[in-house]
């Protein structure tokens, strides 16, 4: 494996790749790897001859008040553990690399609309610096195929979006949510929950499966779904931020239960603040 720190070798590898004739996968990730990431390494490689995981803790996507200093990085297990993962290249740059005229001021990319509810309505600006950093990777990378990961639903709607809309020639693909055994979504974040709520947070899967159970069993008033499950979130110890059930391609309100919808949440646990989501075929 090849880790590289600078776009210039990086291009260097990518063109002796793309003159074979040899595909490339990315997976952007902000490092602190856990099986879910890997699960994504092992879904690039059976989908491209090359794959490229860059770690890169993205100053643009988080608040003021958010966790930009705390965020936990790893790059040297990080390293072993995509060594042994098979990846052709590590790509860690820092931020000057990605952003050359500085992050503060640097060009943005905004997809409307889908950017501002859900998460962002509570993060204001994160997905603008979600979509701006990986139109940069992507830039950097050529990649023909990238993947990302379920959990982040909202993300890869908007990601999604920026592609078609900006004609990028580069096919996304979603890799399934990783759980533990109690239904916990794997994140990076998990780490920040103590012993007593590690005990807690498998109620926000519990949660959703049973939003699920009552969508299939025919329950059409999703108003009522939706508040039942902030009470029970509420009840068990969590400061929901939100609890809904939208229309899975565009990620629009739902009145009426019907077609593909996707259930979607995001609730705070002491100080980690946990997303989830289930995808309903109705």
């Amino acid at each position: 494996m090849l880790t590289i720190t600078d776009k210039t070798a990086l291009r260097k590898q990518l063109v002796e790749w793309h003159q074979v004739g040899e595909s490339v996968a990315l997976v952007p990730t902000m490092g602190n790897l856990h099986k879910g990431h890997l699960s994504l390494v092992q879904l690039a490689a059976e989908h491209a001859e090359r794959v490229v995981v860059s770690v890169f803790v993205n100053p643009t996507q988080f608040g003021p008040d958010e966790d930009f200093a705390q965020y936990p990085r790893t790059p040297e297990k990080d390293a072993r553990l995509l060594k042994r993962a098979g990846v052709d290249v590590l790509f860690m740059p820092d931020v000057d690399e990605v952003y050359p005229n500085g992050a503060e001021d640097a060009t943005e990319v905004s997809v409307p609309a889908i950017s501002d509810i859900l998460c962002g309505a509570h993060r204001p600006g994160h997905f603008d610096g979600v979509a701006s950093v990986v139109l940069r990777l992507f830039n950097m990378v050529s990649p023909n195929i990238a993947v990302f990961g379920q959990k982040d639903y909202q993300q890869l709607v908007i990601l999604r979006k920026m592609a078609s809309d900006l004609h990028l020639p580069v096919k996304i693909l979603a890799g399934q949510t990783h759980r533990d055994d109690s239904g916990l979504a794997m994140s990076s974040r998990n780490q920040y929950l103590t012993d007593e709520e590690l005990e807690i947070a498998p109620l926000l899967y519990q949660t959703l499966t049973d939003a699920k159970d009552k969508l299939l069993a025919g329950e059409q008033d999703v108003a009522t779904i939706q508040s039942a499950a902030i009470e029970q979130l509420s009840a068990g110890g969590f400061g929901p931020d939100y609890f809904e059930i939208r229309k899975a391609g565009d990620l629009s309100p739902v009145t009426e239960p019907k077609g593909n919808m996707v259930i979607v949440t995001a609730a705070m646990l002491g100080k980690a603040r946990l997303i989830d989501n289930l995808l309903v075929e109705s």
